[in-house]
């Protein structure tokens, strides 16, 4: 099927359905979902789209917008905007604090995990420190394989006071889901990033050669009075993540 007839709008178009973008945008997924529209294929320009679809250049602009910020549409310079192929990369907001899950999903993928380990041990220095423990403490860990539509993105080591976790095996989705029906979910972060070679064990894990690049997180979160709630160190596949962070200049 061409894309022009997919996008006729009485197919698909409903004036009491809601935001128009959405609807768009919902019609665009829904044949990326079922193959109508495959990997690569190139999304006509804009002003096409707005003249197939009789809506106007700035909804088609937002319904991109959110198609790419989701990672199902990429946009190349000087070539248009295609339907991005399984092993897209992924584009990572540094100004949103969210969780992988909850990322994956906004983008349209299914997010799975394998556990590494998971459990209450005795802190490392690292542990005491960035989660300001005392003596005798000790720490609840997770750590796991993050997955997206079967593929290999992350290794996530967590680490959180017992008091915040007392039951790490009660986590079985979203640490931040959990956290969040506690009421101790965060509410702000400070990352700190590094440019790595992947060590033999983690490229494993990873499916990527040993030595590939990576990136290494390291996140401290905090709650809303100011009391760290979790020390994360994430190691990212480079080929899979494009890190992304919005700069404001601020007036002297």
């Amino acid at each position: 099927m061409r894309i022009a007839d997919y996008l006729t709008p009485d197919r698909w178009l409903d004036p009491d359905g809601g935001p128009l973008y959405v609807q768009l945008r919902k019609r665009i997924e829904a044949g990326i979902a079922d193959g109508r529209l495959a990997p690569e294929t190139p999304l006509p320009p804009e002003r096409e789209i707005a003249a197939i679809t009789d809506l106007s250049r700035v909804t088609v602009r937002k319904a991109i917008a959110e198609l790419v910020e989701r990672g199902l549409i990429v946009q190349r310079q000087g070539s248009g905007s295609f339907v991005a192929s399984r092993h897209a990369r992924v584009e990572q907001s540094l100004s949103r604090l969210t969780s992988f899950s909850e990322d994956m999903a906004r983008r349209g993928f299914k997010s799975e995990m394998d556990w590494l380990e998971r459990g209450i041990f005795l802190p490392s220095p690292e542990e005491v420190l960035a989660l300001g423990l005392g003596a005798g403490d000790e720490v609840a860990r997770l750590a796991r394989l993050r997955r997206a539509d079967g593929r290999p993105m992350a290794i996530e080591r967590a680490s959180l006071p017992t008091d915040i976790l007392p039951n790490p095996l009660a986590v079985s989705r979203s640490l931040y889901e959990v956290l969040g029906e506690a009421g101790r979910r965060p509410v702000r972060a400070v990352q700190k990033i590094s440019a790595i070679n992947l060590g033999e064990a983690d490229s494993a894990l990873l499916g990527v050669t040993p030595m590939a690049a990576g990136l290494r997180i390291e996140r401290t979160s905090y709650l809303p009075e100011g009391r760290v709630v979790e020390f994360t160190r994430s190691l990212y596949r480079g080929d899979a993540y494009d890190f992304v962070a919005e700069l404001r200049m601020t007036e002297n």
